[in-house]
């Protein structure tokens, strides 16, 4: 085994101790409550005659490239059904939907352009925001609010882009996307629908949330239909105007340097497209048996077909699949990373196919199952909103913004303080509760030895564990209100000798500020921590100033960097009474998180 192989090894280890490693595994004859089948196309007879056809009359394979000669006649048959159920005026083939969106995003936008994107949108989405080398800001899943605060700090930018989903894989909500479009409309900016959960089940003809909402048109960039969920079949079209199709056509790497798809697949396509506009039964019993699930077991009425079941932990999402799987009955658990830690679920999805008699069974086994969370979601407190107080460096004052925030967060509801890694005697977690009265939790792991984490648990003969600042994460997130995360130093500061904070801290995906000194050398350590953290996608909501007013350097970040800037000078004697008259000086609707629903 080589160097490489080795590493590799260790780090697969590592992630089965966390209870994470994933194997493919087929129906095996069990009932399908876990694929995106939605219409049960993917059996039909009329697609499966429509693919031996197109084999038959045109080939087994692509071939090349469409721009070199390769795909089909049926490519284009596809496009413009495609266009036409959805109401544009063309559409464009992708082998798949995530080459289509990372094709996508980076043929619209670029250097000097706003990418707008949900917190909990498709990793393709994320990747073709980030391949695109736009900014990227993420908002608040489904928060309206959020999302335009963002696009208002975005209003320099050449384009704003903002991205959404028709419904949303894992937790099987929907924006309001009329609303979308009317602040898309304030702001100048342009909207991408990705319909790959909405298409063939919501809007007239089943052609997506977005025929089901009113809408404005003007502001509607693109959309998405997949072809391997509920048309049966594979690929993706990305409809619009004539206009985005030559664009994509010249500028979407996925298209111009993928083979074409095969001809039997654009043939089933064609044939799921004519199914699925006329499944009007099918559709309404896969939506009504997802309603009828959600309301057995206490859950909020689904969007679509998703009911997502919040089963309470890791360990109880793993075994309750097991003992559904037992039962003859395939419901998958969904872990980190696909959700938050603290946000594992049971992931059901219901089908045209499917009988009431299935979906009674697994209410009944859930039950007996009695898992900490499933059908209690709507009486249960909302989790914790997190907000992560990130430094340019250690002692920059963190430690007394996070105990400001966390006064601030306190007068308006419940709020808690945690540490995950405490270094050297200086307990910050204490001076946080004496200087913000609130309400602080314990440290995740401290150790005697003032210096970076690693530094410090190698000193005592131990490691920072990350599984188990995971799993205290994701109970903490648990708790209502809002929750203040100091990590220890700054985000370059390793953890463990392969881990950084920043690493962690992307993993994790959470709201945050960044604070920094405000005098000499500021502006290059700044720059070049916002830098790392747009890196890994990580956008702060503020910038905080801590020490003497500098107004050219106050001036120069909130123009480099275009974040709101906060300044809080050295308070003199420093207490409650200090920070409450600093805080009453503060605009910070846009720095404290809302409450969410839930950590996901």
């Amino acid at each position: 085994m080589g160097a490489l192989d080795q590493e590799l090894a260790q780090e697969l280890a590592a992630w089965e101790a966390r209870g994470l490693t994933r194997h493919e595994q087929a129906l095996e004859g069990l009932v399908d409550l876990v694929t995106n089948d939605y219409l049960s196309l993917a059996q039909n007879t009329r697609l499966i005659e429509a693919a031996r056809l197109a084999a038959q009359q045109y080939g087994a394979g692509g071939r090349s490239a469409r721009l070199l000669a390769g795909g089909s006649e049926l490519d284009r048959e596809v496009e413009r059904a495609a266009a036409e159920w959805l109401g544009a005026e063309a559409g464009l083939l992708f082998p798949s939907g995530y080459q289509a969106n990372i094709g996508l995003v980076p043929a619209l936008v670029g250097p000097g352009d706003l990418v707008v994107s949900d917190a909990l949108n498709h990793a393709s989405l994320i990747d073709g925001a980030r391949l695109s080398r736009a900014r990227v800001e993420v908002h608040d899943h489904l928060d309206a609010d959020h999302l335009e605060h963002v696009l208002q700090q975005g209003s320099n930018a050449r384009r704003r882009l903002v991205l959404v989903e028709g419904v949303y894989s894992m937790d099987g909500d929907a924006p309001d996307l009329a609303l979308w479009s009317r602040i898309c409309a304030r702001h100048g900016a342009s909207l991408i629908v990705d319909e790959a959960h909405s298409l063939g089940l919501l809007g007239p003809a089943g052609a997506g949330a977005w025929a089901a909402s009113d809408g404005d048109p003007s502001v509607l960039a693109a959309r998405l239909v997949t072809g391997g969920k509920a048309l049966g079949a594979m690929g993706a079209v990305v409809v619009g105007s004539a206009v985005l199709r030559e664009q994509l056509v010249h500028r979407a790497r996925g298209f111009m340097f993928s083979t074409a798809v095969a001809p039997a697949v654009a043939g089933a396509l064609l044939a799921g497209i004519e199914q699925a506009r006329s499944a009007d039964r099918g559709r309404d019993r896969a939506l009504g048996l997802a309603r009828d699930l959600a309301g057995a077991l206490g859950l909020p009425t689904p969007a679509a077909a998703i009911v997502p079941i919040p089963v309470g932990s890791l360990e109880s999402a793993v075994q309750a699949s097991k003992e559904l799987r037992a039962k003859g009955l395939d419901v998958r658990a969904i872990r980190p990373p696909t959700v938050a830690p603290g946000a594992e679920c049971l992931r059901v999805v219901c089908h045209s196919h499917n009988e009431p008699s299935d979906l009674r069974a697994l209410v009944t086994t859930l039950k007996e199952l009695d898992l900490p969370a499933a059908g209690a979601a709507r009486q249960s407190p909302p989790g914790a909103s997190p907000l992560v107080v990130l430094g340019t460096d250690t002692d920059v004052g963190k430690t007394i913004v996070s105990a400001a925030l966390l006064r601030a967060a306190s007068k308006e509801g419940p709020a808690h303080y945690w540490k995950p890694v405490q270094s050297g005697p200086d307990c910050d977690t204490q001076t946080v509760k004496s200087l913000s009265a609130g309400e602080v939790l314990e440290p995740g792991c401290t150790f005697d030895l003032p210096a970076s984490p690693h530094e410090a648990a190698r000193a005592e003969g131990r490691e920072v564990d990350l599984a188990e600042l995971d799993r205290m994460l994701g109970e903490h997130l648990t708790r209502p209100g809002i929750l203040v995360i100091e990590p220890a130093g700054g985000v370059q500061v390793p953890l463990t000798d392969e881990c950084l904070q920043l690493d962690w801290l992307a993993r994790h995906r959470m709201p945050c500020v960044l604070v920094a000194r405000s005098g000499l050398g500021t502006l290059n350590h700044t720059l070049l921590t916002l830098e790392s953290l747009e890196r890994r996608n990580l956008r702060p909501r503020a910038l905080i100033l801590v020490g003497p007013p500098h107004p050219s350097n106050h001036d120069t970040l909130a123009r480099m960097s275009r974040l709101p800037v906060l300044e809080l000078p050295l308070l003199d004697p420093l207490g409650r009474e200090a920070i409450d008259g600093w805080l009453d000086e503060q605009d910070l609707g846009s720095v404290l998180p809302t409450t969410m629903v839930s950590a996901r």
